[in-house]
């Protein structure tokens, strides 16, 4: 009997998966609880909508992260921090501290946790390489200037 699984089933296969499985197990444990429908037309038509959508959101988000990167990439922010006269800083650049200076200068609001970088603790300038989508990087300078 082919089913279309509704929810990942461990050892069985995962979500939106067609598999073929004995009638019994199908009737008994995966249309009794929920993890699967049977795959009839109306059922593979439904399927076939809901994984279009789903492509569709996916190029949506990563067209938008691509506009993003072309925003903010090959761009630089400068920060400004106390700093020590061998331009040693008093405590650290974050990246919660660098997406506040791309939100001021650039405007555009990046998740810290999106730019990937250490805590910046010399004056100088540097790269940081921020992940918008997982096929999407940007690259910008940040420069640190003493007070």
């Amino acid at each position: 009997m082919k089913v279309i699984l509704l929810k990942d089933v461990p050892d069985i296969g995962k979500q939106r998966q067609i598999i073929d499985v004995k009638a019994g197990f199908a009737n008994n444990f995966l249309l009794a609880k929920g993890l699967a429908v049977v795959a009839n037309d109306a059922n593979m038509k439904k399927l076939n909508d809901e994984i279009a959508a789903q492509k569709a959101l996916e190029a949506q988000i990563k067209q938008e992260a691509v506009d993003v990167k072309n925003s903010i990439n090959d761009k630089s922010v400068t920060l400004k921090a106390k700093s020590g006269p061998d331009g040693k800083l008093y405590g650290a650049v974050t990246s919660k501290d660098i997406a506040d200076a791309i939100l001021k200068d650039l405007n555009v609001d990046i998740d810290k946790r999106k730019i990937l970088s250490d805590n910046i603790k010399i004056t100088g300038t540097y790269t940081v390489k921020i992940k918008l989508h997982p096929e999407v990087e940007a690259q910008m300078e940040v420069k640190i200037e003493s007070i």
